[in-house]
């Protein structure tokens, strides 16, 4: 069971830095299809059926494509994203130092955004 705890979610292992979600929130509020979803420990944001970022703890999970993954790892405050202890290419993990900024935060969203428009819609 989920339940509230001062700003930041806990059960089932799920954790989240509330601010950071409702800063994501925020920014992807215009975009009609974007839905918010629980997963990954966290809280993704979905568009048109594609996870484009997440919130877990106090980082930022941000999809950028194979092409744009390599290349977002050698920038500060960006690690590799792992899933049961494999590394997932096109994801990445912003240390919240990485996204302490409105501009950083909107970068970050623009690149996934960029990745995620050319796939084609899930029903």
């Amino acid at each position: 069971m989920t339940t509230p705890l001062n700003g930041i979610f806990e059960g089932d292992h799920m954790a989240f830095d509330e601010a950071l979600a409702e800063r994501v929130r925020r920014l992807l509020a215009r975009r009609k299809v974007v839905e918010e979803k629980k997963m990954f420990s966290g809280l993704a944001f979905l568009l048109d059926g594609h996870l484009l970022v997440g919130v877990r703890k106090d980082t930022l999970l941000v999809r950028v494509g194979s092409d744009e993954g390599e290349a977002a790892l050698l920038e500060p405050h960006v690690k590799p994203f792992e899933s049961r202890g494999k590394v997932m290419k096109g994801w990445v993990l912003v240390a919240a130092e990485g996204v302490a900024e409105d501009d950083q935060l909107k970068e970050w969203a623009r690149r996934a955004i960029a990745f995620v428009g050319t796939l084609p819609a899930k029903s």
